[in-house]
């Protein structure tokens, strides 16, 4: 996911994703504790994803909070 997709979606939709790609690192963090990931770049992905996400969030919380 890149910024330009993210700059796109809904305050709504980004919060949603931010929810699921939570969800979803939560779910790998605790099956790398306890197995082999097929995949150990997965989380450093979602944890990416996770920060571009919140990182738009903020701009646009910014830009409502100096516009008032």
């Amino acid at each position: 996911m890149n910024g330009t997709e993210i700059r796109e979606m809904t305050d709504q939709e980004i919060a949603e994703r931010i929810e699921q790609l939570e969800e979803e690192r939560f779910r790998l963090r605790f099956r790398s504790a306890t197995q082999q990931l097929e995949n150990p770049m997965l989380l450093r992905h979602i944890r990416r994803d996770i920060a571009r996400l919140k990182t738009v969030q903020a701009e646009r919380q910014n830009q409502t909070q100096g516009s008032r």
